[in-house]
């Protein structure tokens, strides 16, 4: 195999590597039962407890559904007006 070929193949073989892992890394959306929603990067284990329910990051609800946007930065989630670290 000449020289180029065994470049292009590498070459190919690491593109084909980093696609695997960008489609691997995706957004979350976490509610919890009193209707608060919010955006997660990294998929967390929650404890059942808590009532949560996580959906893909295209999930959208129906119309008449009693949801609401609330953002927040770290790990955690919504128990009424609080946010909850862990």
């Amino acid at each position: 195999m000449r020289v180029t070929h065994k470049i292009a193949a590498a070459a190919l073989l690491g593109a084909s590597a980093f696609a695997f892992t960008v489609t691997g890394a995706s957004a979350k959306i976490v509610c919890n039962a009193e209707g608060d929603c919010w955006h997660v990067k990294t998929e967390y284990k929650y404890e059942p407890s808590v009532g949560l329910k996580v959906y893909n990051d295209d999930w959208k609800w129906k119309e008449g559904d009693r949801f609401r946007w609330r953002e927040h930065q770290g790990r955690g989630y919504w128990k009424g007006d609080n946010w909850t670290e862990f």
